[in-house]
């Protein structure tokens, strides 16, 4: 299995609708992707920063390449993202895991 991990960050102020876009918005394209094992959105508050990850699980990288693309390492945005993102970070980092 692969972890695969992006990080964004927002102003404090629009974090609240930020969050609620990732839960209802991105986690469910995730999630509906054939070969994604798991999704999940995690938010810590940094004074007037506010950094997200994403962290999801995948059985294999053709399953990630059919949510992100040929560039596994490339991040994938969606269009309201630049409405609420400090910067579009080029990447998203991914690792093997293990139980054992």
């Amino acid at each position: 299995m692969i972890t695969r991990i992006w990080h964004g960050a927002t102003p404090a102020t629009k974090s609240d609708e930020y969050l609620t876009l990732m839960r209802t918005v991105a986690i469910p394209d995730y999630r509906s992707t054939s070969g994604n094992k798991g999704a999940y959105a995690l938010r810590r508050i940094e004074g007037d920063t506010v950094h997200f990850l994403m962290v999801t699980f995948w059985e294999s990288e053709v399953a990630i390449r059919a949510f992100a693309g040929d560039d596994i390492s490339v991040a994938k945005y969606y269009d309201f993202d630049k409405d609420f993102l400090l910067e579009l970070e080029p990447c998203s980092t991914h690792y093997e895991m293990y139980d054992r």
